[in-house]
C-alpha cells in the first residue's frame, strides 16, 4: 500500500495534465475542481478509492463523491455539493501534499497557490509544462492510470494482498500485464520504473508502439530444464522478471538468455520499485526471500547472478 490512503493525488495529476496541455499558466481553483473531482466520480462505479472502512461520515469527499456521482454523471458536470466541497478539500487536503516525497519534496513544484481562499488561483510552473509538452507525456498518462489501477485493487484486496504474492501475470493471449483480482492491465506501471523505455532497446516505449511484456529470463528455460533435471531457480513468470518492451525488440530477443546490459537494467529497475512506496515492492520482497535474501535493497545484482548461474 505504501503512503496510499486515498487515491486523490491520481485525480489531481490528471487534472493537471490536461490543463498543462492546454499551455494554461494559471486556472482556478474552481475550473481545476472540476477534472479533479469528475475523475474521481468516474470511478466510483469500480473499485474503492479508500481503504475499507477508512471514509469519515457525510463530510469526508470520497463520500460526498459517492452520494453525488449518479447526478453529476447524468448532468455532465459536477452538481453545486460537490463542487463546493472540492473546493473546500483540494486547498487544505491533497494539494498541500502533492509533493511530498516521504519525508520530504520532490525537487521541482508543478504548482503555486496564490491568493485567498475565496479567489485561489493555481499557478502551474515552467516543470509541469515541461512534462505536459515532453515526449514521455502519453506514456505518463499511461502509467498514472495503471497505477491507480493497481492501488484501487491494493485498496479491494485489503493492504495488497492479491498484489502481494502472485498477483501479477501475463495473459497468454493478448501478452498483456495485468493484476489478476481484477484483470487491469499493469504494465505501463512498470515502464515507468523503466524511464517509460523499452527495456532492450532504451528507447521510449510510445502511445503509437506495439508493447509487449518480455520475460527478461525466458520463459522456456522452466520447461526446457524441466524435462531433464528439473529447473532449480526461481518462478521466471512472475513481476520481477517481466519488462514492458517494444514488440518488435520482444520479438527479435526471443529465447536468449539476457545481456549484461539488461540485466543490469532489471536490477535498476527493481531496485527502484523496491526503494518506492508502490504496492508491488512487497511482491520483490517476497521473491527475495523466496531465494534466500532478505528482501532488502542492494540485493538484486546478487539475485539475478545467482538466477544466471542456474542456466548454466
Amino acid at each position: 500500500m505504501g503512503a496510499n490512503s486515498r487515491t486523490y493525488k491520481f485525480a489531481l495529476a490528471s487534472a493537471l495534465l490536461e490543463f498543462a496541455a492546454q499551455s494554461r499558466a494559471e486556472v482556478t481553483l474552481d475550473e481545476l475542481a472540476v477534472p479533479y473531482a469528475m475523475s474521481l466520480v468516474a470511478r466510483q462505479q469500480g473499485a474503492p478509492q479508500a481503504p475499507s472502512g477508512s471514509l469519515m461520515g457525510d463530510k469526508d469527499f470520497l463520500t460526498v463523491a459517492r452520494q453525488e456521482a449518479a447526478e453529476s454523471t447524468r448532468a455532465g458536470l459536477l452538481t453545486e455539493r460537490l463542487l463546493d466541497a472540492a473546493r473546500r478539500s483540494m486547498p487544505t487536503m491533497v494539494m498541500r501534499r502533492f509533493h511530498n516525497l516521504g519525508a520530504s519534496e520532490v525537487p521541482h513544484l508543478f504548482y503555486e497557490l496564490v491568493g485567498p481562499p475565496r479567489r485561489m488561483t493555481v499557478r502551474l510552473t515552467p516543470h509541469l509544462h515541461a512534462i505536459a509538452g515532453s515526449e514521455q507525456a502519453a506514456g505518463l498518462r499511461n502509467e498514472l492510470n495503471a497505477r491507480w489501477d493497481i492501488v484501487e485493487s491494493s485498496f479491494a484486496a485489503g493492504i495488497g494482498r492479491s498484489l502481494v504474492d502472485h498477483g501479477v501475470a501475463v495473459d497468454r493471449a493478448t501478452l498483456r500485464l495485468t493484476d489478476k483480482h481484477r484483470r487491469r492491465p499493469v504494465a505501463d506501471a512498470l515502464a515507468g520504473f523503466q524511464y517509460g523505455r523499452c527495456l532492450i532497446c532504451r528507447t521510449p516505449l510510445t502511445g503509437t508502439d506495439r508493447i509487449a511484456v518480455d520475460h527478461v529470463f525466458p520463459y522456456s528455460l522452466m520447461r526446457r530444464f524441466g524435462t531433464v533435471s528439473g529447473w532449480h531457480g526461481p518462478d521466471l513468470d512472475v513481476i520481477w522478471n517481466l519488462a514492458p518492451a517494444h514488440e518488435r525488440c520482444n520479438g527479435t530477443k526471443s529465447a536468449r538468455l539476457p545481456t549484461s546490459e539488461e540485466l543490469w537494467r532489471l536490477s535498476r529497475r527493481n531496485e527502484a520499485i523496491l526503494l518506492s512506496p508502490h504496492p508491488l515492492k512487497k511482491t520483490l520482497q517476497l521473491a527475495l526471500k523466496g531465494a534466500g535474501y532478505h528482501g532488502r535493497s542492494g540485493e538484486w545484482p546478487d539475485f539475478l547472478r545467482q538466477v544466471l548461474a542456474a542456466c548454466d
